[in-house]
């Protein structure tokens, strides 16, 4: 399976060594081009609504990387642009749409109709979907669960087991839900630094056990700081350096979802894609002048202009100071 290999390549020490020292900075177009291959199954986000990597799905549009499984925990419009544009075939998740405006319409399209091609799902839960990628991250075999029994779920995705909990008395039924280990996992972050480390507060969502699941790890940093930084304050790491394979400076990355600490929700163009992808003809209107119509993130922000500018988050609310002192 493409989200489900038995094993990762193993990491000596060494190579992991070799990997937290080595610079990882590159442009997006080169990253993207690097890391996601066509036929993979990629991650875009998991924060659920925040901090979706929205530079990283029209930069997979531009260059034509087709046949995605995407694993969609939300994933607000994201997927369903990918649908949309032809780029994904497969989703891995419990629903894709535009959080403000319901179900999307690209999706909707492609499972009743075929249009523009159709598409294979894998139905999850929300939590099923979490427990398969905490699996993933942690190498277990499986990830027992109740929460989906007595639904359609069950049936629907043949990859579930059905089992017993050997644990308990009247041995209750569970359901075995199988580890996912993406290809690559493309993830927001506030700041890293030029080896991958990285800074992430917030609402967590799934992107830490995606990010840990995951073969490869793309960061797009808002903001690129110094080692001394990231190190000042580890427990805002979401994935170690050694685990990532390229950092992208992309300020406003995550645009038209929010970010904690930098930029606010930009609804009115969540509903405008949501109203303009209704009809087949508005939806590729609006990829020819959001998308294919610039061609990279740098000019995406221009076209914003003062738009974006008025989302910048400008206050403050700090966390408390931190010891981290041993001694």
């Amino acid at each position: 399976s493409k989200t489900c290999p038995k094993r990762r390549p193993a990491r000596s020490s060494a190579s992991s060594c070799g990997e937290f020292m080595r610079e990882k900075l590159a442009p997006l177009a080169e990253a993207i081009a690097e890391h996601v291959q066509g036929g993979d199954s990629v991650v875009l986000g998991a924060c659920l609504e925040p901090d979706i990597p929205f530079a990283a799905t029209h930069e997979i549009i531009r260059q034509g990387i087709g046949n995605l499984n995407v694993v969609a925990p939300i994933s607000d419009a994201s997927t369903d642009m990918l649908i949309g544009a032809g780029c994904c075939t497969e989703v891995t998740g419990a629903w894709v749409g535009n959080v403000s405006g319901g179900l999307g319409h690209n999706f909707r399209l492609a499972c009743e109709k075929g249009e523009p091609h159709r598409i294979t799902v894998h139905d999850h839960s929300n939590f099923s979907l979490a427990m398969a990628l905490l699996a993933g991250a942690y190498g277990m075999p499986y990830a027992p669960t109740r929460t989906i029994l007595g639904s359609d779920i069950v049936h629907s995705n043949d990859q579930f087991l059905s089992a017993e909990n050997p644990f308990s008395p009247d041995r209750q039924p569970i359901v075995l839900v199988p580890p996912l280990i993406p290809s690559v996992a493309i993830v927001s972050v506030q700041r890293a630094d030029r080896f991958g480390n990285n800074h992430h507060w917030g609402s967590r969502g799934l992107v830490q056990e995606a990010a840990l699941a995951a073969e490869k790890v793309i960061l797009l940093a808002d903001e690129i700081v110094s080692p001394e930084v990231i190190a000042s304050d580890p427990s805002r790491v979401l994935a170690p350096g050694y685990l990532v394979s390229a950092v992208a400076h992309v300020p406003a990355g995550s645009h038209p979802s929010p970010m904690t600490g930098r930029w606010r929700r930009d609804t009115e163009f969540f509903n405008d894609y949501h109203r303009l992808s209704r009809r087949r003809e508005g939806f590729l209107e609006w990829l020819e002048e959001w998308v294919l119509g610039v061609p990279d993130h740098a000019a995406y922000r221009e076209k914003l202009g003062d738009r974006l500018e008025g989302l910048r988050i400008g206050g403050t609310a700090l966390a408390a100071e931190a010891n981290y002192a041993a001694a």
